[in-house]
């Protein structure tokens, strides 16, 4: 029997209002991130113009808070804290989460915000790899069509730049090789933490907040533990203690990254994966437009081009994918 439609309007609408939430939610912690991201990696802080190099304590605060954050909700929500999975499989998450972050943070010694963020696009090459060696699945011809557009236009993002960079944030450190180097580590990092995480979801019984929680605390572990080995522990902290500004960034980039992450959950698990990636590629286009003008960059006729190739692939797939959902 139909649903009369006075009761199906209600219901409309509390679901437009849930997607403005989870868009407005994803757009502006990430968007924040990431001008606070380039701002803590590539703009000094002081008088002496010092430069913050200590990205593993980035990762320290970011995964100590969500931790903390959610470790509260799971509390709260008086839900299990035992780990759902052996801790080891957390562990191979937390590692390759680290490896991940790192070469992202590294990467901004290197090359451009903009550059950087264009270049997560291709994350759909190393997803498809990894998705294939670990879960078995299997692609068609249009997703590897996709996938080599996408990394064709971040190809030519990354190898057409304006002859002359003049932003006042430009160091002189640039270093394309460097930098692409790191960008393909994020890349391959990204792409196996992202299916062993599905893995882990799909092989156990296990909850949003659960595996946020173990992972994340795993990486604390490993973050603190590599902070002391390389020494940088305390001269991350006298760093923030002598530029409180730096500081005021790294509390927000912390606030916001986790901020984001259940902001994130929220949305895969309401509206599906679908428009959670089609959110994800307007922040993107969002975050790169705004570091152009925020940071001063700015993009060769060539890096336009690629630009419009891996976006309009990015929306078609999206496109042609609600298409086949709806028919």
């Amino acid at each position: 029997m139909a649903e009369p439609p006075l009761l199906l309007a209600p219901v409309k609408e509390n679901k437009v209002w849930k997607c403005a939430f989870a868009v407005v939610g994803i757009m502006s912690t990430l968007v924040i991130y990431g001008v606070l991201q380039e701002k803590i990696m590539r703009v000094p802080y002081g008088e002496d113009k010092e430069y913050f190099k200590y990205s593993l304590f980035l990762v320290f605060c970011n995964r100590i808070t969500t931790s903390a954050v959610s470790g509260a909700i799971l509390l709260a929500s008086k839900k299990s804290l035992d780990p759902a999975a052996p801790l080891y499989k957390y562990c191979g998450v937390s590692i390759s989460n680290i490896l991940t972050t790192t070469c992202q943070y590294e990467a901004l010694k290197y090359v451009s915000f903009p550059v950087q963020t264009l270049a997560k696009c291709a994350k759909m090459i190393p997803v498809m790899v990894w998705s294939t060696l670990i879960m078995q699945k299997r692609y068609n011809g249009k997703d590897y069509l996709f996938a080599v557009l996408v990394t064709a236009g971040c190809t030519l993002f990354i190898l057409y730049p304006a002859s002359i960079d003049i932003s006042p944030y430009n160091t002189g450190r640039e270093s394309t090789t460097w930098g692409v180097l790191l960008m393909i580590g994020y890349l391959g990092f990204d792409g196996f933490t992202s299916t062993f995480q599905d893995k882990l979801f799909k092989g156990y019984d296990m909850e949003i907040h659960n595996q946020i929680f173990y992972t994340t605390m795993c990486s604390c572990l490993f973050s603190l533990t590599g902070l002391v080995v390389q020494g940088h522990l305390m001269s991350a902290v006298d760093f923030m203690l002598r530029h409180q500004d730096c500081f005021y960034d790294v509390a927000m980039l912390s606030t916001v990254a986790t901020a984001s992450q259940f902001f994130i959950s929220f949305t895969i698990r309401t509206f599906g994966a679908l428009t959670f990636a089609t959110i994800m590629t307007t922040r993107q286009l969002v975050s790169i437009l705004l570091s152009c003008v925020w940071f001063s960059h700015p993009l060769s006729w060539m890096q336009w081009v690629g630009a419009a190739v891996v976006f309009g692939a990015l929306y078609t797939k999206s496109f042609l994918k609600s298409k086949a959902q709806a028919g």
